[in-house]
């Protein structure tokens, strides 16, 4: 009985360790390709900076956008206090590109109130800027 219990072959220490060896590349092969997938998806970045916003009319506001992403950016929506409200059809502002966006609000501006401006990319990004309405200085002292 013990002979047969000795007699039964194992893998050598040496098999099993090239085996091992083997598994853990094929595992890091795997990994770094999944990471390299991933990294190049976050690279392409959409950001855009609103600089300024100009009020010109009772119920019209001007941004300057910037383009700061790494990717172009089009504007699909744009929202005045959560308001949708229309604005001019932009073409894609490049990396590094800066555009201006005229959007029109569906009320009259009210003097030195501030507003919530938000536009929304075309992949669904919000970029959102807080701006004051200009007090309109009233006749003669």
């Amino acid at each position: 009985m013990k002979n047969l219990r000795h007699s039964r072959k194992a893998l050598s220490p040496v098999v099993a360790s090239i085996i091992l060896i083997a598994v853990t590349v094929a595992v890091s092969i795997a990994v770094a390709a999944w990471m390299g997938a991933l990294t190049t998806g976050f690279m392409a970045t959409e950001e855009l900076k609103i600089t300024n916003a100009e009020f010109s009319d009772t119920n019209k506001v001007t941004v300057l956008v910037k383009n700061t992403g790494t990717t172009p950016v089009t504007i699909s929506e744009a929202y005045i206090n959560g308001k949708y409200s229309q604005h001019n059809p932009t073409d894609a502002i490049p990396a590094n590109g800066q555009a201006f966006v005229e959007i029109t609000y569906g009320d009259n501006f009210v003097d030195g109130a501030s507003y919530q401006i938000k536009l929304v990319s075309s992949k669904g990004n919000p970029f959102v800027y807080t701006a004051t309405a200009p007090t309109q200085s009233g006749g003669g002292d």
